[in-house]
């Protein structure tokens, strides 16, 4: 718990009935990604206790775009691709929650902010928030420099409208998010009060940060996507393989249901043994995202291309033309390495082989006999390349 609007009174709350809470996701992307991540195991978490998840996919706020630790305002989408979107997103949630007999329910905020009346807002919501205070809000301040339009200065009361909404319609009396949501959390929760007298609490998570403060979840070609068309199962487990040994504790505690008593003992580990500890990560963690299958599958592969056998699963590149290129210039192209100075050290450091053969010659030139070729950079990260 990073915040939370009156602990001791939600913890008592918690600990004597079920309550129905409920967490936002606004559909910016077609898929989900690894930033969602401590959102959807703490609605799981809190199911298994026997409290009543709502995932509210924002078809509605999605038309304006949350402010929230922007520099920029949010590219506006279609409805037509909201409306794909929150389809993806409710695909992907079913895999953390469980939706049968009532357990959870999944709710579009745009079937009631598209219907609402402007005026009707203003009347009914917006003689409950002072401008001044709204402008203090944190969620604003990354975009006051640069101009905070109108539109999204309209977010935090489409938003403070929900958790009223589903106060009113499911009994809904807490509200959880990132801890970069907390204002707009507490609008809701005085909101609520405010109109109805009822009670209403909000908490929040810290984000998912690694352990020197920059966000996890990032890779080189972009977000940790949790489609399996966009990052393939053996992607995604490798990235959990490789986190770094000061952040398996909090990947461990956040994102699987390992038990503690063996997430403190794998953590523990030091030096090489750590390895063991970050293998039951990306199993447990790409398992909860992509199933048992494809976890076994990704693990075994794994395995065998780190012993040097051959392995289906091993991300391949189609590449066009490559034959008569420079190695690096095919590399850099392709993303495997980051720019060709990251090349030229990995070769003087014997980081990277091409077909199990260390390449010495920075200007090292692809012929056709080398493919499919077989690319790994440093220890464990390998690649196969496909001339076409």
């Amino acid at each position: 718990m990073a915040q939370c609007t009156d602990a001791d009174e939600v913890k008592k709350l918690l600990g004597e009935k079920k309550v129905t809470f409920y967490i936002g996701f606004d559909p910016t992307a077609d898929s989900l990604h690894a930033g969602h991540f401590i959102a959807l195991m703490a609605m799981a978490h809190m199911q298994r206790a026997g409290h009543r998840p709502i995932c509210l996919v924002g078809g509605g706020t999605g038309t304006v775009g949350d402010p929230s630790g922007r520099s920029d305002l949010r590219k506006v989408m279609t409805d037509e691709v909201i409306e794909h979107n929150c389809e993806c997103f409710k695909k992907q949630m079913a895999r953390f929650i469980d939706f049968s007999d009532g357990k959870a329910l999944m709710v579009n905020n745009g079937d009631w902010l598209r219907k609402l009346g402007y005026i009707d807002l203003l009347r009914e919501v917006g003689a409950h928030f002072t401008v001044n205070r709204m402008l203090a809000a944190e969620c604003y301040k990354q975009r006051w420099e640069k101009g905070l339009t109108f539109l999204e200065f309209n977010y935090m009361v489409m938003q403070a409208y929900d958790f009223y909404k589903l106060n009113g319609d499911y009994d809904c009396v807490l509200q959880m998010g990132g801890d970069d949501q907390w204002s707009n959390i507490i609008a809701g929760v005085e909101l609520t009060r405010r109109k109805t007298g009822r009670a209403a609490y909000g908490l929040t998570n810290k984000l998912l940060l690694k352990s020197d403060g920059s966000k996890m979840g990032k890779t080189a070609g972009g977000a940790l996507w949790l489609d399996e068309k966009k990052v393939s199962p053996y992607d995604f487990y490798q990235y959990w393989r490789n986190v770094d040994d000061a952040d398996v504790k909090t990947c461990l505690s956040l994102l699987t249901f390992v038990p503690m008593d063996e997430v403190n003992r794998l953590s523990n580990l030091k030096d090489a043994a750590i390895n063991e500890a970050k293998k039951v990560l990306a199993y447990e963690v790409t398992k909860l995202v992509h199933g048992e299958a494809a976890a076994k599958s990704a693990e075994k592969s794994a395995a065998e291309i780190f012993t040097g056998q051959s392995s289906d699963n091993m991300p391949t590149i189609i590449v066009n033309l490559a034959a008569g290129k420079k190695l690096l210039d095919v590399l850099a192209t392709t993303k495997i390495i980051e720019s060709k100075s990251e090349g030229r050290r990995l070769i003087a450091q014997n980081g990277l082989t091409l077909n199990d053969e260390k390449i010495s010659d920075v200007d090292y030139v692809l012929e056709e006999k080398d493919f499919p070729a077989v690319i790994r950079k440093g220890k464990k990260k390998f690649y196969k390349l496909i001339n076409s």
